[in-house]
């Protein structure tokens, strides 16, 4: 059973950094792209990076490019989004995701407040 657990958002100031962590379990993990998404509230869903399972290649939004960097950790079987440069618009909730067997996987998400 796919299960997949953020961690690391909270409150920051403007201008400063927070790393998320989602830790997977259920699937191989090794062998699956995965993806950060967030929303805002009254804003869809976005999705912001993503990270394959081969080499591997990371893509992002161009709200984020450039001040957010994705990474994956096979052996703990964990991706990372570290932000750095945070504006009161990346105020969201942050999901993880991957997709197997054509289904969507999220998890609970983690909130990140960007304010002074």
């Amino acid at each position: 059973q796919v299960h997949l657990v953020e961690s690391g958002g909270g409150l920051v100031q403007p201008g400063g950094s927070l790393r998320l962590s989602c830790a997977a379990s259920g699937f191989t993990f090794s062998y699956s792209a995965m993806r950060w998404y967030r929303q805002a509230p009254g804003k869809e869903r976005e999705l912001i990076a993503e990270i394959t399972s081969n080499g591997p290649v990371t893509t992002y939004a161009d709200s984020v490019k450039g001040r957010f960097t994705i990474s994956r950790d096979n052996a703990k079987n964990t991706v990372y989004l570290q932000m750095n440069s945070l504006k009161p618009e990346d105020t969201a909730v942050y999901y993880c995701s991957t997709r197997r067997a054509l289904r969507d996987y999220w998890g609970q998400g983690t909130q990140v407040t960007v304010s002074s």
